[in-house]
Parts: C-alpha cells; structure tokens; sequence
C-alpha cells in the first residue's frame, strides 16, 4: 500500500494552481472539469511526476470553511512538503513575495518553516537530514 492522492482544500483552483505551480514548482498533473467551475486539478512534483499526486480541492462542503478557518488560526499546517534545504526554500520563497508565518526552526534533527498559501491554508515545509 501507498499514497496515491492526498488534497488541500482551496479557496480558489486557478489562484492555487498558480501558486502552487508557479511559485512552489510543482506542476500540473490532471486538470479535468468536473462541470460548473470546479475541476479535478491536481500537481505533482516535478522530481517524481508519477508519484504522489496534491488534489486542488475546492473548499466548498459546508464543513470545510470552519475546518480550515480554525487550523490556520491555530497555526497549524495542512501539510507538509519535503525540500532540501529549508532556510534556502525560505530564502527563495520569501524573494517571490510569499508570507512566512514561522521563520525556519530547528526541532531536533528536522528544520522547519510555516508558509500561507494564500488559498486557505498553512503550508509546513521541512528537511530532515
């Protein structure tokens, strides 16, 4: 068994593809149009573009507004991505305009930061030697 899919709920599917595309560096996978505006959009990342995919989820269950709402009030990160190194990540992203909401911090043997993806949600990014 393995993870084939995972998604983040967005409040906005083409301002998160761009972010996430253009800004993070993954890229598009899937986007098929499910009717109306929503789509099934998802983006992998380029280092393993058959591997596990990121759903662009549309945010609209009734459930999810209060979901997200109180994760990001509480900090706490929707998910976490894997970079190589976390204060260069944070160095790069930071020039491109993107907000920080925990500088990088060492915990342990893992260093990590906390992004706003602008869609909704917190973003942990992370390295562990």
């Amino acid at each position: 068994m393995r993870i084939n899919l995972t998604s983040v709920f967005v409040d906005d599917q083409e301002k998160a593809l761009r972010f996430y595309t253009d800004v993070l560096g993954f890229q598009k996978k899937h986007d098929v149009p499910l009717g109306g505006e929503d789509r099934w959009l998802t983006v992998v990342s380029p280092e393993d573009p058959d591997g596990t995919e990121l759903l662009l989820e549309p945010n609209k269950h009734p459930a999810v507004k209060p979901y997200t709402t109180a994760l990001v009030e509480d900090g706490i990160p929707a998910t976490a991505f894997a970079v190589d190194d976390v204060r260069a990540e944070f160095d790069r992203l930071s020039k491109l305009g993107v907000r920080f909401t925990q500088e990088p911090a060492e915990m342990g043997s893992v260093t990590t930061a906390v992004l706003d993806d602008t869609c909704g949600n917190l973003i942990q990014i992370m390295h562990t030697p």
